[in-house]
């Protein structure tokens, strides 16, 4: 090609500004980072901000970590890791339909549980108790913690040093106890991109739990039956399938209901946000912060632990009839399956493990590595501790227990 030249930084972000919605959040007007650093000459910043979040230790470590099942049990149940996957194509989806930045989407999401405790939120609450007496413990805000203080890889920062609008989309709901840098302004509205990535989690989750569940064989497809979503779900995947009712395998009959699900999950959350959008659109990324929606919380629980779901009046979300079948779904995995005897008994073993960790560690310091305990005088001894524990994989936690439980396991 003659005259070939290749694509600047300062080319994506104008064609950014051109080819996104006006209340998008564009790389080269972010609020900026910490501490300046120079720009790249090929990548913008939020390309940036996912390229150090895959790079990260805390990532790589994802998956390791318990989704619902303890990831020694079955190669092919969802870990941390892929579930973080899968979310981050799902937030990609949504914000190239609603033309707003899929970078930005993608970061928040690669970055959402990097502060999850080994056992998903079974080890997530035990900790939480833990550290009631010194502002608990929650996996967004450690989240946080891990990308502005505990990835440790450059010169001139702790962390990362993500730009605003990525450490923005991680917190979601403040932070309980004290930070050491500035947190991300409070809002009254966060960014489409922080949304979209709320409920991109919330879609993988409950999508990736039903394949799990069924799979494990605690979940049966009849019992299903008696969910809004997942009727809808079947008569969809029947009419667009070329093989009907029994002649299925089941697997792939599972499959192509839970395809059908989702993908109506997708595609309604598309469609009543553009609905939202083109009803009263903001003029501005500024214009949309400043909007005073309340914000309200899902309480329904997502394996074992309690879940703050996206707030029904932000701007993105669904239809009224799929936000009541979504909470329906819910609520129906968290009686058949988060709260399964089997998955309570992996749950009580997790608490029994992170609690034990945390109460001798807390007892006898020096059995911690130096460098934890180098920051008892910075960070607090009880907020050390909890890095420690809340970084480790199910495989580490479960050795450490073994070497300081079992007195015939090796020193």
């Amino acid at each position: 090609m003659t005259g070939f030249r290749h694509r600047s930084r300062e080319q994506y972000e104008q064609e950014e500004r051109e080819r996104l919605a006006p209340w998008a959040a564009c790389s080269g007007d972010s609020e900026g980072r910490l501490v300046p650093e120079p720009e790249h000459p090929y990548r913008t910043a939020f390309q940036r901000d996912r390229d150090r979040i895959v790079h990260a230790r805390a990532f790589r470590r994802l998956e390791f970590k318990t989704q619902v099942f303890v990831h020694l049990e079955n190669d092919h149940y969802r870990n941390r890791l892929t579930h973080t996957i899968e979310a981050a194509q799902i937030a990609r989806t949504i914000a190239r339909a609603l033309y707003l930045n899929e970078d930005l989407a993608e970061a928040i999401v690669l970055a959402h549980d990097l502060g999850h405790t080994p056992f998903g939120h079974a080890g997530e609450a035990v900790l939480d108790r833990c550290m009631e007496e010194h502002g608990g413990f929650n996996h967004n805000r450690q989240s946080l913690r891990v990308v502005d203080l505990l990835e440790n890889r450059y010169p001139d920062f702790s962390g990362l040093n993500l730009t605003a609008e990525t450490r923005e989309g991680i917190l979601k709901h403040g932070a309980d106890w004290p930070h050491p840098l500035p947190l991300p302004r409070d809002y009254p509205e966060r960014t489409l991109e922080a949304q979209v990535a709320d409920h991109a989690d919330e879609i993988a989750y409950v999508h990736h739990d039903l394949d799990d569940g069924l799979r494990s064989g605690l979940l049966s497809m009849p019992l299903l039956e008696t969910t809004a979503l997942w009727k809808n779900a079947r008569s969809l995947r029947a009419g667009g399938d070329t093989v009907h009712g029994s002649d299925m395998p089941e697997p792939v009959a599972r499959s192509r209901t839970i395809g059908a699900l989702g993908n109506a999950l997708i595609s309604d959350l598309i469609e009543e946000t553009s609905r939202r959008l083109a009803e009263n659109p903001p003029a501005s990324l500024a214009d949309l912060r400043q909007r005073r929606g309340s914000r309200g919380v899902d309480q329904s629980v997502d394996g074992s632990g309690s879940r703050g779901g996206p707030g029904s009046a932000q701007t993105v979300g669904f239809s009224p009839e799929i936000e009541h079948g979504k909470r329906e779904l819910k609520s129906f995995l968290s009686a058949n399956f988060y709260r399964h005897p089997d998955v309570l008994r992996r749950v009580r073993k997790a608490e029994w493990i992170v609690g034990d960790l945390f109460r001798t560690y807390r007892d006898d310091p020096s059995l911690l590595p130096a460098d934890v305990r180098a920051r008892f005088a910075r960070e607090g001894e009880p907020r050390a501790v909890a890095d420690y524990i809340a970084g480790m994989t199910d495989r580490f936690a479960m050795d450490e227990h073994r070497k300081l439980f079992d007195p015939h396991a090796p020193i």
